[in-house]
């Protein structure tokens, strides 16, 4: 228990926005107490679903409420996509490191993988146009501080991404999670935002080739399980269906609080909050880094969200920098195991949104003095 953890991928605690909650949990009650407690429509609570695509007309794309469907949490999505799209032996392009949980979402279901290699500018898209000929299911990308790297797919690289993947008829998974945690730098549109342009007006509905992924577990709490898919109607319509045979639909009460929450612009301002309270963070851990790590490690600065990627000199192997670290009682978790076809031996995924600003200190602290142990036993 006296661990101290970068290795999980939670929210700060502190951001939760427990007195909204408490509000909008007796206002359901009172205004729509057995209807929020009944079965529901397993598209999700209409409102919501008008809420998310008033927000994603703002910010990114033209979209209607019959392109969103909601979703238990963003995970659920992934599975859906994996039981829809994926037969046993079918290839999918991914970026090499890669979220863990697509992965296990995938395997499940007999998928193998085309790794294209990535860069601080995220996926280098000049990479994959040798992996399309082979004929993938789909390509899928984190652009936004991606988990595990932290880096961003530049703007050039996800117009190129748009109409390679069009070139080759292959859709587009975009998972979104972190988009609005961005902390310095300018905003950079979506994908489906950039497809949506690239094939013109739409007469409000997206009909691209783009399914787009979304939670509300980083923008307000996780145990919600409350996440979104953005995609054609007719790709809707088919996740609908296997939506109904899972779970039939998502919890309709935390689907009314959310609303409720979320709604009157409080989302906007709440926000700002929890950047503030990251970037702060993640300022602390790269200055500890800067200060106790030793010479050779190296790290990127992520421009937002959650994490930060470590890199080791060659010859060392971040796992037994893990075991070395836990003595110290201070654990994170090495890059390998976010490389779908191996590699990444001596890179390191730290999570900065979780712990304190004191913890960061502490456990960098930590961190420093085992890597200069290992360096000096090398």
């Amino acid at each position: 228990p006296d661990i101290i953890s970068f290795a999980g991928g939670l929210p700060a605690p502190e951001v939760f926005p427990l007195e909204q909650f408490r509000e909008a949990c007796n206002y359901v009650l009172d205004h729509f107490g057995p209807q929020s407690l009944q079965y529901s429509t397993t598209e999700g609570y209409r409102p919501l679903r008008e809420m998310i695509a008033r927000h994603t007309s703002r910010f990114s794309a033209e979209v209607a409420a019959d392109n969103i469907l909601i979703t238990s949490g963003s995970q659920q999505a992934l599975d859906f996509i994996g039981r829809l799209f994926v037969n046993r032996g079918d290839y999918i392009v991914v970026e090499s490191p890669t979220y863990i949980g697509a992965l296990q979402a995938w395997n499940a279901y007999g998928a193998q993988y085309i790794p294209v290699r990535a860069d601080e500018h995220g996926m280098i898209v000049d990479e994959l146009e040798a992996a399309l000929r082979i004929g993938p299911k789909f390509i899928y990308v984190l652009p936004n501080f991606q988990n595990p790297s932290g880096s961003t797919l530049s703007l050039e690289r996800r117009k190129q991404l748009v109409e390679i993947a069009d070139k080759y008829g292959v859709p587009i998974i975009e998972d979104d999670p972190y988009g609005q945690l961005r902390y310095e730098g300018e905003h950079i549109p979506s994908i489906v935002t950039l497809d949506s342009e690239y094939r013109g007006p739409n007469g409000g509905h997206y009909s691209g080739n783009v399914i787009y992924l979304s939670t509300f577990s980083k923008l307000l709490a996780p145990g919600l399980r409350l996440g979104w898919v953005i995609a054609p109607p007719e790709v809707i319509q088919k996740l609908v269906m296997t939506k109904q045979a899972a779970d039939l639909h998502t919890a309709s009460f935390n689907q009314f609080v959310a609303f409720e929450v979320a709604k009157g612009g409080f989302l906007d301002e709440h926000v700002k909050l929890i950047r503030a309270t990251y970037k702060e963070r993640r300022d602390v851990m790269i200055e500890m880094m800067d200060e106790m790590f030793p010479s050779g490690v190296t790290w990127r600065k992520p421009q937002g969200g959650m994490f930060l990627w470590g890199i080791l000199p060659e010859n060392m192997d971040a796992a037994e920098v893990l075991r070395r670290a836990i003595e110290k009682k201070v654990a994170f978790v090495p890059g390998e195991t976010f490389h779908p076809t191996g590699g990444g031996k001596n890179t390191m995924r730290l999570n900065f949104s979780y712990s304190s600003p004191e913890t960061i200190r502490e456990g960098i602290t930590r961190m420093g003095i085992t890597l200069k142990q290992l360096i000096a036993d090398a």
